[in-house]
């Protein structure tokens, strides 16, 4: 079956031609995503789309078919890849650029918590640092702070964390952490 049969039979919604095309230059449209950075998923992906603009184009009247149909279908699988590639980079960059600036807010808000906790007592001070800081459980807490048991640190812990809570809401707004 030449271009021109292929492209009737695409335009009279002829599947099977169309499982014919997807089989007959599998290898060739994989091995192109492949050798440029993707994977065979995503080259499947891409394949499946230039077969699906291919489908739509060949219904369209006014399309003339100006190369064979495996040259066409290189060129809408490269297109298309580009575009893919091309956001992806995009996508890299904010994630990339949006992770920068959450990092820089995040040490801005560990300094406004470290200064408020300086300005707690010794106790409270301690187990908030131990707990938070130091990732100690609150059995180790307790061993490490002389109380009684596990339940006098978590105790302790929620009674400092209140205090704390209401020296952080009495110094700042909730906008200076809210951007």
């Amino acid at each position: 079956m030449n271009d021109q049969e292929i492209l009737v039979r695409l335009k009279q919604g002829d599947e099977n031609t169309l499982d014919l095309l997807y089989k007959t230059h599998y290898r060739m449209m994989i091995k192109l995503i492949v050798k440029n950075n993707g994977t065979e998923e995503e080259a499947k992906d891409i394949y499946q789309e230039s077969l699906i603009v291919l489908w739509q184009k060949a219904k369209d009247d006014n399309f003339v078919l100006t190369s064979k149909i495996s040259t066409y279908l290189y060129s809408i699988c490269l297109n298309l890849w580009r575009k893919e590639l091309e956001r992806k980079k995009r996508f890299s960059y904010e994630v990339k650029e949006g992770a920068d600036v959450m990092e820089m807010d995040r040490d801005e808000r560990i300094k406004i918590i470290n200064q408020c906790i300086q300005r707690l007592g010794d106790t409270c001070r301690e187990v908030l640092t131990y707990y938070y800081f130091d990732r100690l459980s609150m059995v180790e807490i307790a061993e490490k702070m002389g109380f009684a048991n596990a339940d006098t640190s978590k105790t302790k812990k929620y009674k400092c964390k209140k205090e704390l809570d209401q020296l952080v809401k009495s110094l700042y707004k909730e906008s200076d952490f809210l951007d």
